[in-house]
């Protein structure tokens, strides 16, 4: 099978398609024929780190989708066949989504309804989880994302036209709160409307705390945010009592400093996710959540979703890291052959 591997850190340059043979799957595996493979951040990122202890070799990329051919000893048969996304394939494996053939644990796996095209499927894990764990990490609000569940509460979204942010935007209108983004021009404002935002600020053009505070006077519930280094002071200006800042990223030796004093009466919380570690339970229901609005077709992707898609061949798997690092708008996808 053609396989993209890495066997050092560095730039795009160490990405290298391979011919290796087809893996059997593990006791608790399940074997995926992969048609299409998610890039992220968390993958240009991770590839110019050192592998990890004990591997030689890895293939990268955490999500993807394709249909599974093969299951372990410990798996029901019965889901040989079955259309999946895959989440975290390559967290602490050597097995990623960027081969025609991968091996996930059973759980690793997760039905696909026959309506979501794989590029969907492929879209999910780390942006979709990753703005779970964000909407729901609130004192006293719901652990779940369904319809209601946010109702009555107002969220803001740093970056509406991110992979992460768009997610976020989906779920949160799914789920009935009043969303908020913020943006930096008018092409992700247009992307950030596509995705549902019910109010868009462009923070380049417009005085982001006097809009953000126009839409809801009270202030925002929840802020899931990208940039919490340069946001603090717009987050604690425009954060209701008790809110919650969930930061899930920042660039390199981003610090996060909290004026003590301005935040301290509104009993602020800032609260960072990283999806990779997030408690079972929490994951869990993440999961259970997913793939409820996937099937409810709460969660879309495509230009119409504010969530344009860049394909690559799997052999042009560095042009698609590429393109990441240099900040495409949209999300990036291997198409395997």
């Amino acid at each position: 099978m053609k396989s993209v591997i890495r066997t050092a850190a560095g730039g795009p340059e160490v990405l290298q398609l391979v011919e290796r043979p087809v893996p059997e799957p593990g006791p608790d595996e399940v074997r995926v024929r992969v048609h299409v493979s998610g890039v992220n951040p968390t993958d240009w990122r991770s590839r110019r780190r050192a592998l990890p202890p004990g591997m030689k070799e890895q293939v990268p990329h955490q999500d993807g989708a394709g249909v599974i051919d093969a299951v372990g000893s410990q798996i029901d048969p019965a889901r040989v066949g079955q259309r999946v996304w895959i989440w975290e394939a390559a967290w602490e494996r050597p097995w990623g989504t960027a081969q025609q053939y991968t091996l996930v644990p059973d759980r690793h796996a997760v039905a696909l309804p026959d309506h979501a095209p794989f590029e969907l499927g492929a879209a999910l894990g780390i942006p979709a989880l990753t703005a779970h764990r964000a909407l729901t990490v609130h004192d006293g609000g719901p652990r779940r994302i369904a319809p209601g569940t946010l109702q009555g509460m107002t969220v803001l979204v740093a970056g509406g036209a991110g992979a992460v942010g768009n997610a976020a935007v989906q779920l949160a209108r799914w789920a009935g709160a009043r969303v908020i983004t913020t943006v930096s021009g008018p092409a992700k404002a247009a992307l950030a409307r596509a995705a549902g935002a019910h109010r868009v600020v462009d923070y380049r053009t417009q005085d982001a705390a006097a809009e953000i505070l126009a839409f809801a006077p009270n202030g925002v519930d929840i802020i899931v945010e990208v940039a919490p280094g340069a946001n603090t002071a717009l987050d604690i200006a425009v954060a209701a009592q008790g809110a919650v800042v969930a930061y899930y990223a920042g660039g390199e030796g981003e610090q996060l400093s909290v004026p003590v004093l301005s935040s301290l009466a509104a009993n602020l919380r800032w609260q960072s996710v990283f999806v990779y570690t997030v408690p079972p339970t929490a994951k869990q229901q993440a999961l259970t959540d997913v793939t409820a609005a996937v099937d409810a077709g709460a969660l879309r992707v495509g230009e119409k979703a504010g969530m344009p898609l860049h394909r690559f061949p799997l052999k042009h798997t560095a042009e698609a890291h590429t393109a990441l690092e240099q900040g495409v708008v949209g999300r990036v996808l291997l198409d395997i052959p």
